[in-house]
Order: C-alpha cells, then sequence, then structure tokens
C-alpha cells in the first residue's frame, strides 16, 4: 500500500482523538510480526477506513479473513479499554462471530451489558471515514457511561 492510496493523511485530527489513539496501540499489540514497525500512526489506521470506491473492491459475499477479525477485536477493545478508564470499572469485550462473518459484540461492565452490537458481512467492516468512526464510538462510549450510570448496582455486582 503506497502513501498515494491511504485514505487517512498523516495531519488527520482525528489521529489525535483518544479512540484513534488506544486502537493504534491495540493493533500494535497484536502484531506478532512486527509489520507495523517503522508504520505512522496514519498509515496502521487506513484500512480500518472503507470508502464507497473501497468498499466496492470487496465481493459482497465472502468470510472475513483473520486480519479483519483482528482488526475488530482491537475495535471493541479499544471501546472497552476507554469504558473502563472513563468509569473506573472493568469492562470486557466479548466478539462471538461465525466463519462466515455474522455474530454480535458485546461489551460487559459486572453484570451489565452496556456495548450490544450486531455484526454482519465482518469481511467489508469499517468506517467510511476516521471522523465517523470517532463519532460514532464517542457516541457509543457516553451511551454505555450513561448506562453505568442509571444501572450503577448491576455494573457493580
Amino acid at each position: 500500500m503506497t502513501t498515494a492510496e491511504l485514505v487517512v493523511q498523516e495531519d488527520d485530527v482525528n489521529l489525535d482523538s483518544e479512540l484513534v489513539q488506544d486502537l493504534i496501540k491495540q493493533l500494535r499489540a497484536i502484531d506478532t510480526f512486527d509489520t507495523y514497525d517503522g508504520w505512522s500512526p496514519a498509515k496502521i489506521i487506513d484500512p480500518i477506513v472503507l470508502t464507497k470506491e473501497r468498499k466496492r473492491e470487496i465481493p459482497v459475499i465472502g468470510d472475513p479473513d483473520g486480519i479483519t477479525i483482528a482488526r475488530i477485536k482491537a475495535y471493541y477493545n479499544s471501546l472497552a479499554s476507554l469504558i473502563e478508564k472513563r468509569c473506573g470499572l472493568m469492562a470486557v469485550p466479548v466478539v462471538n462471530l461465525s466463519h462466515e462473518g455474522f455474530g454480535r459484540a458485546f461489551v460487559i461492565v459486572g453484570k451489565l451489558i452496556v456495548v450490544d452490537k450486531i455484526l454482519r458481512d465482518v469481511h467489508r467492516w469499517g468506517f467510511p471515514s476516521l471522523e465517523t468512526m470517532c463519532e460514532q464510538s464517542d457516541k457509543t462510549i457516553e451511551n454505555a457511561l450513561n448506562l453505568i450510570e442509571k444501572y450503577y448496582a448491576a455494573a457493580t455486582d
């Protein structure tokens, strides 16, 4: 992948967001072959951004590869990490996928499910832009924190 093909620019302000920073940390942690060594944050996060053009290149029917599944798990790990950081309670991500790319992702705090997302066609998983990813993730985190506040007894049980 050349720099010209990247849709995330090196000067994108969203690269400084807490979510993107944590997601890059999660992605680097699962990089056992040091593929990301020397890569910029923009290059590491770029495959998660699926523009309309990129999405068109991916077949409608297909099974997810290991890298895509790892990215999805890293994303939900980041959500759980940020929820835990903001509420002070342990948040656990659970991603359950079939080999065909269907399943669910949860983030659980205590006995409370604070994030519940149905996943379909995960071989085409991604966000239209980095900004959209940050906005949707911020909403998800805020909703989770509101649930924790509302049902604190279940979250601490």
